[in-house]
Order: structure tokens, then sequence, then C-alpha cells
């Protein structure tokens, strides 16, 4: 599968969060803007990423892992154990 991020620019990050520090926002539904591609780093740990769609599909993404959030996708994060993760948000 080609990298998403290859031909898109950095622009900017979260902080580091943890199971004890992570927003009740990334908790509940939520998307990016068009045109703005997220890459949830997930660093120690692990978390289930969730797609909304029509049904909800979760995804384990495990310490040195990450999930491509796609423009304007509606998602959120489950955390139920130790963690820590950012996301970092890119633009064509």
């Amino acid at each position: 599968m080609a990298d998403p991020f290859q031909n898109l620019t950095k622009y900017s990050e979260t902080p580091v969060f943890t199971e004890k520090s992570v927003p009740k926002s990334l908790q509940a539904a939520h998307s990016t803007k068009p045109g703005v591609w997220g890459k949830l780093c997930v660093l120690t740990g692990g978390l289930e990423f969730v797609l909304e769609a029509p049904v909800p599909v979760a995804t384990f993404i495990q310490s040195g892992n990450h999930a491509v959030i796609e423009p304007t996708v509606r998602h959120h994060v489950q955390v139920t154990q130790p963690v820590t993760f950012k996301v970092e948000f890119y633009r064509g």
C-alpha cells in the first residue's frame, strides 16, 4: 500500500497524550477538515481507533504503529489500557 503521507507536508502535531490526559473530544466522534490528513501514532501501549462509518469499525493500534485518518472521515479513539500517543497533521 502506498504511503498517503509521501506527497503531503506535516504542519502540526498534538502533544503526547496518555490514558489519563487524552481529551474527551478525541474520545467522541469528530473529523478533520477537508484536505487535512491525520496520522495517529501510538508510542507505547495501544488503543482502539474507531471509524464511525455506517457501522463503527474498530482497529487496535499498538506501540510503534499508526492509523491513517483521511480528511473529513468521522472517527474516535477508545482508551482501555496504558498508552502514549500523538496525532500528526498533514496537508497537500
